[in-house]
């Protein structure tokens, strides 16, 4: 049976529609104000590449913070449960993954049968999510994807003395009128980013292997510097884009549902 997921974040929405273990459709949008308008979007946008209509789905499933929303969905599961299943999907010998959302970050540890078994996460300030990438990218006016080139070219990264996303801007602002070159800016942000997290992981207990999930997983600078705070070697996520784990998590949870569970 096509099963699909939705993942409606604050930032970005995503869609998946599978059948029998595999992707068949995929999409990511920036999201609108409105939920629902994210959700059809995406959907249809992720339907459209797998050349299927919406009665086709058998089963739906959504989840991330506008879950409660999404109309066409058949039931919604926390994102936590979703991220989980989706990383372990992406990577079958994850147990602990790490997941940066736009408006949260998280780390969550896998048991043996890929549920979460406990996770730890920072909801309360956007230091360390997707969001405070975004609001640095601006205010150095540079694309967030190239974000990781140019923290690689860093020769002395700064160090930004508050975690706090408004005076880290202030910062940043700062180093720039300073003449600070913009790589070494970058790598900062990159390493502030890096260091909420793996403070994170620490409180968690890490168990190997170790993914990461979410948009900021294509930031090589930012795994870099947590793969050197934590001294351990991510394992990269190479299946399939790492922003989409939480939709693939969700489409997996509905083919259970209808008894198709797919590894």
């Amino acid at each position: 049976m096509i099963v699909a997921g939705c993942d409606v974040g604050s930032l970005t929405s995503k869609a998946v529609v599978m059948r029998d273990g595999r992707i068949l459709g995929r999409a990511v949008i920036k999201s609108k104000a409105r939920p629902w308008e994210s959700a059809e979007s995406v959907m249809g946008l992720a339907l459209a590449e797998a050349h299927l209509g919406r009665g086709d789905v058998g089963y739906c499933v959504g989840t991330g913070y506008g879950r409660d929303k999404i109309p066409f969905v058949d039931e919604a599961v926390s994102e936590i449960g979703c991220h989980g299943k989706g990383a372990r999907w992406l990577v079958p010998s994850a147990r602990t993954v790490i997941d940066i959302g736009g408006q949260d970050c998280k780390a969550m540890r896998l048991d043996a049968k890929g549920n979460v078994e406990r996770f730890v996460a920072n909801d309360k300030c956007a230091s360390g999510t997707g969001r405070f990438l975004e609001v640095m990218a601006k205010a150095l006016g540079v694309e967030l994807s190239a974000m990781a080139d140019l923290s690689a070219r860093a020769k002395q990264p700064v160090t930004l003395a508050n975690a706090c996303t408004v005076w880290a801007q202030a910062d940043v602002i700062r180093y720039l009128h300073d003449g600070v070159p913009v790589e070494d800016i970058v790598a900062g942000v990159n390493n502030a980013m890096a260091a909420r997290m793996s403070t994170l992981v620490r409180n968690l207990g890490m168990e190997p292997d170790i993914c990461m999930t979410g948009g900021v997983a294509k930031n090589g600078g930012v795994i870099a510097s947590i793969e050197q705070l934590l001294t351990i070697r991510l394992k990269r996520v190479r299946r399939e884009d790492p922003q989409i784990a939480g939709a693939i998590g969700a489409a997996l949870y509905a083919a259970e549902k209808v008894g198709g569970g797919a590894q």
